[in-house]
């Protein structure tokens, strides 16, 4: 093997192994953002607005003027947290959408259509998740 052969083999080694850590890397961010997503959910099912403010209220022994305050300021805190979430959304998108692409480009002709069946269900319990949380 002459060296120009491996070098050709170290630089083909490396290229795989990128675009394993991309996929690796979207899959990876994929399972995390589902998790994320799936707690935020029980979160707001057990311990919602209004469950805070009523534990809140209760354990703080609140008056009437502190829980009035202290409701605004969830409320404001709400709005700041869903302005934010509607700015960071496209950014999201554009990195899941271009490891898709990576993820494509090492698939066969085969197995393409099963991975955009599988990311049909992705998207799918994605968006079920973000109506169930309204954000969408």
């Amino acid at each position: 093997m002459d060296a120009n052969q491996g070098n050709r083999k170290a630089f083909l080694l490396v290229c795989v192994l990128f675009v394993l850590g991309v996929a690796l890397g979207s899959v990876g961010t994929y399972l995390v953002t589902s998790r994320v997503s799936a707690a935020r959910l029980q979160s707001a099912t057990t311990h919602g607005p209004g469950r805070a403010m009523a534990m809140f209220t209760r354990d703080l022994n609140l008056t009437p003027d502190q829980q009035s305050q202290i409701q605004s300021i969830l409320n404001d805190t709400r709005s700041k947290y869903a302005d934010l979430h509607q700015k960071l959304d496209p950014e999201y998108e554009q990195v899941r959408q271009l490891g898709r692409e990576h993820i494509r480009q090492i698939l066969t002709s085969d197995q393409r259509p099963k991975f955009e069946e599988l990311l049909r269900q992705i998207d799918e319990d994605r968006r079920q998740r973000q109506a169930a949380e309204g954000h969408d």
